[in-house]
């Protein structure tokens, strides 16, 4: 009997923020709790680390190069034609999506059958001579609801979407996004048909800005001791991006308290998030279909927080590219508790795990591949054995490459390069490019053959060239993939 899938998506969720991987601030009780049905992968990226190109790569198993998207930009068409959600309508599964898909047109709703949208502030569709009814269900819905009015906004309290400024939420936390998207996935399953199994796409907009979870999350944080954010040795390499005047930048030295405001909000983020996962799971179990669901627990890219002093995302270091992966099954269908600590796991690798766990086949042509042998604690059968990633910004493109135990950045523009030991160095204090240059020769090579006949020109007689124009979404579309 084919069995139910939710996938639970959060945006901007750092890859170390769950307690169960050692977080010194963080408590996710729940999250770590679903971890211990199942499998939590320890090395889990995300090789463009943005919310429109990972989400591609999410959706359609596809690498960078395959789906096309190098880069954040909005407003490209979203025209793939096998999605996770097309594969499981095509075999039989009634599919709904709650929340961030962030596709274009808004209304792309890439496969599933019905779409209930919250996407956050969207600069490409945010316009006030536009009803937002066209973009934005939890907006529409929010003006509905006693004792709020026509226009009624999330962006009321003036915080900026990509901005460190925290404060608590202001209205009833029912009103909240988070809860919002909770509330409409339990409408679902009463609504379901249940003569069909599902997929259900619970995604949620936080921790992403803005900062402004429930009161009793923010508090809770406020008072946490905290260290200062690790500065490596090589970040005053980037301090001509520097702008300490903007609350959204992308590198600056804020005062303490921002900062700590900054990490309460986020953090508070986490755990009203955690709370609202187990509010849903609860109710999934008092539909008695706990014992029938696979859950899977990811995010797009993580959030850098002051580390290395850079903010928000799109970059090769780990608290940008490093993500959560947490896959739960049925009683008896994983070992307890297990961690995989060395599979390279990548957003791609989602879509052909969930239908690999439903027992349906992985169409052809996609790049990534199930996860399912390494949670049951099986070899996987070709494991990759490097991770390709990059992302354009700033007028170049930052690629890297890493197989888990060390990472080589290479800068477009400049041509600088980076080596971090991962396994010594998990925070990336140290810049080994010039100290170990075999092992940054090696992956030069290796960064070479991947970039060998892009359209950017970024290799010319065997060698990495620098100075060559990024590209954030690649020339040519996807084309139809055969099945097997």
């Amino acid at each position: 009997m084919p069995r139910n899938v939710v996938l639970i998506t959060a945006d901007q969720w750092r890859g170390d923020c769950l307690s169960a991987a050692g977080h010194p601030v963080v408590r996710t009780p729940y999250l770590d709790q679903l971890a211990g049905r199942g499998a939590r992968f320890d090395k889990a990226y995300s090789a463009v680390p943005s919310c429109i190109p990972a989400r591609a790569a999410l959706h359609t198993g596809l690498a960078q190069t395959s789906h096309r998207r190098t880069g954040y930009r909005d407003g490209v068409p979203w025209e793939y034609p096998v999605t996770l959600a097309s594969e499981f309508g095509r075999h039989g599964y009634q599919t709904r999506a709650i929340g961030k898909l962030h596709a274009f047109p808004e209304r792309n709703r890439i496969g599933f059958d019905e779409v209930t949208l919250h996407d956050g502030y969207l600069h490409a569709a945010r316009d006030r001579r536009v009803d937002p009814r066209f973009h934005d269900d939890y907006l529409s819905w929010l003006e509905r609801q006693p004792g709020e009015h026509a226009g009624a906004d999330y962006a009321d309290t003036g915080l900026d979407c990509n901005s460190v400024v925290a404060r608590p939420w202001p209205r009833a936390e029912r009103l909240h996004p988070t809860n919002w998207v909770v509330t409409e996935a339990v409408d679902f399953l009463y609504r379901r048909d249940v003569t069909s199994p599902f997929l259900l796409h619970l995604s949620f907009h936080r921790p992403h800005p803005p900062y402004d979870p429930p009161a009793w999350a923010f508090e809770q944080f406020l008072g946490v001791p905290q260290e200062d954010p690790v500065v490596g040795d090589w970040a005053d390499s980037l301090a001509h991006w520097r702008d300490d005047s903007r609350a959204d930048a992308n590198y600056a030295t804020y005062d303490a308290e921002t900062v700590r405001r900054a990490r309460a909000g986020y953090y508070g983020h986490m755990a009203h998030i955690d709370q609202q996962i187990q509010r849903f799971l609860t109710v999934l179990a008092e539909f008695g279909l706990g014992d029938d669901t696979w859950v899977c627990f990811t995010s797009d890219h993580g959030e850098m927080l002051g580390e290395h002093r850079l903010w928000r995302k799109a970059y090769p270091y780990e608290g940008s590219a490093r993500v959560p992966l947490v896959l739960a099954g049925p009683p008896g269908a994983l070992p307890p508790g297990g961690v995989v600590p060395d599979s390279l796991a990548e957003l791609r690798d989602v879509m052909p795990t969930l239908l690999d766990c439903a027992g349906l086949p992985v169409p052809g042509g996609l790049d990534g591949y199930s996860l399912l042998p390494a949670a049951r604690g099986e070899p996987l059968p070709s494991p990759r054995p490097w991770l390709h990633g990059e992302h354009a910004l700033f007028g170049e493109s930052m690629q890297w490459v890493t197989d888990g135990g060390e990472k080589y950045v290479w800068f477009s523009g400049s041509g600088r390069e980076q080596l971090f030991d991962l396994t010594s160095d998990p925070q990336e204090r140290h810049d080994l490019a010039r100290s170990r240059p075999d092992s940054a020769a090696l992956w030069r090579a290796r960064l070479t053959a991947e970039l060998g006949g892009r359209p950017e020109g970024y290799v010319a007689g065997g060698a990495l060239v620098p100075g060559r124009p990024p590209l954030e979404v690649l020339p040519g579309a996807p084309q139809p993939r055969p099945f097997p």
